[in-house]
């Protein structure tokens, strides 16, 4: 509910925070704070943006290098002969390579200054074939499951428990006479494949075994072919011997934790007697990760109607993913290198520089932003101090004004917002000193119209009482005149609080302006021509006819009337008022039906024309009954025409005459103003 003002005129400074001037100084300061932070924020990710993306090319060709090394180690049971791949890698990334023992001892230096630059106190990496870092096998990915590579098929990496390089196949690695074998076999599949309509090709594994790559990713079209791929799934002799090998030390780590022996296939999924045991007479080998087929069929990342394996949540299978996985180890250690100790640094021997902000630096950013909002605030505390001076101003003015002092004017400083404000409420305070001195000269008019047709039936009654004045008709008629001026007076008076009070309705129906004004001139012929006044209306000027226009016809036959009436008695003896009707605009919401109505009588001086249509408002201050009128006529004209949605307007030329100008929209009066 608003806070209404202290009687007495006291005024009360508003608090800070409700201020204006505390309201901009927060906006101001938060401006500021957003601004020092974004350019701060876009200042540092320019920076570490340039500093990442040199890092990212840093990190590339340090993963490349890393991965050269583990294939090397992956495939030599040594390190001896690595010197030749170092200084190759080192050539190709324009840094220096050096590859130590856990102690740092130097195996393979690309270094060729003697002695070398000490190297960096934290090595890289650590090169270790069998123990690479685990990767994510995408999307489809289960949390929880173990996933083991299979060597002796593709030799690809799974994720899990197994971070063994998929390229250390060890025992697993075909015999030449195996390869080709296998390639033949893969290569007749993928005739029989072609002769289906098929593309495909032969894919072959760090272990030599070959993979059929098909195209496409329709498998049941594949299933269709009818091509045998089932020699390309058989285990040969060397990946027998292999897996039977590494069988043994499964089922002895097993034994160790006092598990079942299980057997394991080719892909290393496995059988459990435990899991036979609670199947039915069909045993079904347990669900781990899907084995890599023969034949490859590109998946869309789509839902599809092929059931998902299961991901390996019992605590035996992590026991045997867990032994399958310490067991490959113990097997491929005596085919890979030994772990070693990967330095990678400038050739100078320095680290790759990194991107750090410093303390001081961080103290230079802060202090700039704190300047910047230092210097936000005290101009903004200047600005708002000027800005608000004026608000002041206005704000005791006003109050001022409701305190019963004469209205006063403000200093109108500059032609900005607060200048037209000003200007504004100086404009409204002269309006509203006028309107209080119409007010009183309204009371007082309003007593004197009032007064003199009451003092003169008073006068004829007393006559009357006293013997002096005869009943007869001239008497009933003096005292007829009077009352009719009194009840016309009051009408105009009723009209007007209608209007104001937005009570006044209208009942528009369709009219003939053309007719409706000779019915004016008919019914205020006779004062006419008591005034000797002539009074007509004027022929269209070629024009077509003016249209019909929805408006309520009482209503607007009293404004056009009042404005003759107006006419006549402010035009001579021999003067003439003349009616004419036409239409503006191009047609549709501009189009206006306009009226005028002119005289040839005394007319008013320009600096009366803005204040005719104001109520008891006169241009002869006289007031004499002479000229008649209440001084309410053109105010209802005023307020008639616009519930129609007209405006009104007047010219004139001090002892020519006037020109009052209604303009009407067609399409009649808003419909919130009538009743139908």
């Amino acid at each position: 509910m608003p806070r209404r003002a202290e009687p007495g005129g006291q005024r009360l400074r508003l608090p800070l925070r409700k201020s204006l001037l505390g309201r901009l100084l927060a906006v101001s300061a938060l401006v500021a704070a957003c601004s020092v932070a974004a350019t701060a924020w876009l200042a540092v990710q320019t920076t570490s943006g340039a500093i990442e993306q040199e890092q990212g090319r840093n990190l590339a060709a340090d993963t490349r290098v890393l991965d050269a090394l583990l294939a090397y180690a992956a495939e030599h049971p040594t390190w001896d002969g690595a010197g030749a791949t170092v200084d190759e890698l080192a050539d190709d990334s324009g840094r220096r390579i050096t590859l130590t023992t856990q102690s740092r001892e130097v195996l393979a230096d690309s270094a060729g200054s003697s002695p070398p630059p000490a190297l960096p106190p934290q090595a890289s990496a650590v090169v270790d074939p069998l123990s690479v870092a685990a990767v994510s096998s995408g999307p489809e990915a289960v949390a929880g499951s173990v996933t083991v590579a299979a060597p002796g098929t593709d030799g690809e990496q799974r994720s899990g428990n197994d971070r063994v390089d998929p390229r250390a196949v060890g025992p697993f690695r075909l015999s030449e006479a195996e390869r080709t074998s296998l390639r033949r076999t893969a290569e007749e599949a993928v005739q029989c494949l072609s002769r289906s309509g098929i593309a495909s090709d032969v894919v072959e594994g760090p272990s030599g075994r070959p993979r059929i790559q098909v195209v496409g990713n329709d498998p049941e079209r594949v299933r269709g072919s009818r091509c045998s791929t089932d020699a390309l799934d058989r285990p040969t002799a060397t990946e027998a011997k292999a897996l039977t090998e590494l069988n043994e030390l499964v089922n002895a780590c097993l034994d160790r934790q006092g598990r079942e022996a299980v057997r394991l296939d080719l892909d290393l999924s496995w059988n459990s007697g435990e899991e036979a045991s609670q199947t039915s007479a069909v045993p079904e080998p347990t669900p781990v990760p899907a084995p890599v087929p023969s034949i490859s069929v590109p998946q869309e990342p789509t839902p599809t109607a092929l059931a998902t394996p299961a991901p390996l949540d019992s605590e035996n299978d992590r026991d045997i993913a867990s032994c399958v996985g310490i067991a490959r180890q113990e097997q491929l250690s005596s085919y890979v290198a030994s772990p070693a100790l990967l330095f990678i640094s400038d050739p100078g021997g320095g680290a790759v520089p990194g991107f750090e902000l410093s303390p001081a630096n961080t103290a230079k950013i802060t202090g700039v932003a704190a300047l910047v909002l230092a210097l936000t605030v005290g101009a903004s505390v200047l600005a708002g101090v000027r800005l608000v001076r004026p608000l002041h101003a206005l704000t005791g003015a006003a109050q001022r004004m409701r305190d019963g002092e004469a209205p006063s004017q403000v200093v109108v400083a500059a032609d900005n917002e607060i200048g037209r404000l000003a200007a504004a409420f100086n404009d409204m305070s002269a309006h509203r000193a006028r309107l209080e001195e119409q007010r009183k000269v309204m009371v007082s008019d309003v007593a004197h119209e009032l007064r003199t047709p009451l003092s003169n039936i008073r006068g004829w009654l007393e006559g009357a009482q006293d013997g002096i004045a005869d009943a007869d008709a001239t008497f009933v008629s003096s005292l007829l005149e009077e009352a009719l001026q009194l009840q016309h007076i009051i009408d105009d008076l009723q009209d007007l609080s209608a209007a104001d009070a937005g009570a006044l309705r209208l009942h528009p129906e369709p009219v003939r302006i053309e007719e409706l004004l000779t019915h004016v001139v008919a019914a205020h012929q006779a004062q006419a021509d008591a005034a000797g006044v002539g009074l007509t209306v004027a022929a269209p000027d070629g024009q077509e006819p003016v249209p019909e226009l929805a408006a309520d016809p009482v209503r607007l036959r009293q404004a056009i009337g009042n404005l003759v009436s107006n006419a006549v008695r402010h035009t001579p003896v021999g003067g003439r008022v003349t009616l004419r009707s036409y239409t503006t605009g191009s047609g549709g919401a501009d189009e206006r039906v306009v009226v005028e109505v002119a005289d040839t009588g005394s007319g008013m001086a320009p600096e009366d024309l803005p204040y005719v249509f104001d109520r008891f408002w006169r241009a002869e201050k006289s007031r004499s009954r002479r000229t008649g009128g209440s001084g309410l006529g053109l105010a209802i004209v005023r307020k008639l025409v616009e519930a129609h949605g007209g405006t009104t307007a007047v010219a004139s030329t001090l002892g020519q005459g006037s020109v009052f100008t209604l303009r009407l929209p067609p399409a009649g009066p808003d419909p919130m103003n009538t009743v139908v």
